[in-house]
This record gives structure tokens, sequence and C-alpha cells, in this order.
């Protein structure tokens, strides 16, 4: 997919990262990798305005031509997943806006189209991003650095026959394979 430019996001509700990366041929390149921070504005309502109109910015100044966002799988404070449910649906709805069609990715799909493992620790995720992308010398934020892995993970999906197979997307249209993949990409949340 010569030429082709994926935004990836790391949805947060005080911080949502995110990167553009750059695939021409066989090299790949971030044109922009940062993180909205919300954490000065007082109200979720305010946030997720602030959320929306940024990722509307970087949608408008860069032109993906894909976008890929990080789908939450679980959390122990069910208020923190409503927050962070929120925030990617700002983020959604601002590509949306800009008639690009979003990819989610669960987590562990991620971590494996990075580093091959589905447990990788987040340390090993951003060791692996700076051997495979020409990364602009600045440290990325675990938030900056998850966006980039998400971005990362939909190249290596659009890039196999058949497409993205572990998408969300993917999941909605073929129930049944849904649980399998589930239980299969979270094998420590199965009790026996």
């Amino acid at each position: 997919m010569a030429g082709c430019k994926i935004l990836g996001i790391d949805p947060g509700s005080r911080h949502t990262g995110y990167a553009v990366l750059f695939e021409d041929g066989r090299k790949f390149k971030v044109l922009e990798c940062d993180v909205i921070k919300t954490t000065h504005l007082k109200g979720q309502s305010e946030r997720l305005r602030y959320i929306y109109c940024e990722i509307e910015a970087v949608v408008k100044r860069h032109q993906p031509d894909f976008c890929a966002i990080e789908t939450p799988v679980y959390g122990v404070d069910p208020l923190a997943m409503l927050k962070l449910g929120r925030a990617q649906a700002a983020a959604l709805l601002a590509i949306s806006n800009q008639e690009i069609e979003a990819t989610e990715y669960y987590p562990k799909a991620i971590k494996k189209a990075v580093t091959g493992n589905g447990n990788a620790s987040k340390k090993q995720v951003a060791y692996m991003l700076e051997k495979l992308i020409s990364i602009p010398d600045q440290i990325l934020s675990s938030d900056a650095s998850d966006a980039l892995a998400v971005a990362w993970c939909h190249f290596s999906y659009i890039g196999q026959p058949g497409g993205a197979r572990t998408t969300k997307k993917y999941h909605q249209n073929n129930r049944k394979s849904s649980w399998k993949a589930f239980v299969d990409d979270n094998p420590d949340r199965i009790k026996g």
C-alpha cells in the first residue's frame, strides 16, 4: 500500500494519544505523534468536545487514508471504562465526520502485530516500534507510543491477504467467531 497514511489513536478521557504514520514503499515515517491532554479542562463534556476538535484538526492537517483506534476491552472501574468509551466515541465521531472509516483493534491484537506476542509489555512494544519505524528524535509518552502501535497494527493487517482479520468490525459481522477470538486473545480472563 504505497504512499499510505494511517492515523492511529489510543483514546483516553485525560490523555488521548495519536500518531500519523506514513508508508512509502517499504519505508515507514512518523509524520506526527503526540498526546491530546484534557486535564486542564473541568467537565466531561468539555473534555469530549476538546478531543473531538483536536482529532478533527489532525485529520484535516494530514488527510489520512485510514484510521485505526484501540478498543477498550476491560477495566476494574466501570466509571473509568464509561469515560474511556466516551473519549473513543468523540474521536470516532471526529473521524467519521471527515468521511474516513475507522477500524477498531483490541489491545492484544495491537501488541501481537508489533511484537509477535499479544501479552507483550508496553516497554517491549515501544522497543519494537523504534526498530520498525523512523521515529523523530523525541521521547514519546506511553500514550503517543500506544497510538503509533495502533497505526502500525493497521498497516500490518491491511497488508495481509484477507485484510484486518482481528478487527472489531470483523467480529461484529461474524458473531460466532467473536467470542472464540476474544477467548483466544484473552486466556487470562477466562475462569475454569
